[in-house]
């Protein structure tokens, strides 16, 4: 008998990126879809000797909008805002020093 080898696919996975193991330097900004219109930007491998809170604050007040840090047991500390909120934090992070700009993945849609 002939076996074939058949893939089911799976569910997509928008961290499936980060799990790698060179994935470790670059700070992810993502975009997930909530419901309609909805959406929240999710900004994940921040370096860890910088303070989440204050980050989320000036970004919060900087851009007009909610969010909250999550505490993740695989990726550590993820930043949550509502909206689109992929360039802007991006330009935020940039003009802020903290990160450099070919150190940040924009993903999403």
């Amino acid at each position: 008998m002939v076996e074939l080898e058949i893939q089911i696919p799976t569910a997509f996975d928008p961290f499936s990126e980060a799990k790698d193991s060179g994935a470790k330097e670059y700070v992810h900004i993502r975009i997930q879809q909530r419901n309609g219109k909805k959406s929240l930007t999710t900004v994940q491998g921040l370096p860890k000797e910088l303070s989440y809170e204050r980050i989320l604050k000036a970004l919060k007040k900087e851009l007009c909008c909610n969010g909250n840090v999550v505490q993740d047991k695989e990726l550590g500390k993820i930043v949550q805002l509502q909206g689109d909120q992929r360039k802007n934090v991006q330009s935020f992070l940039v003009n802020a020093n903290l990160v450099r700009k070919d150190q940040i993945k924009i993903h999403g849609f």
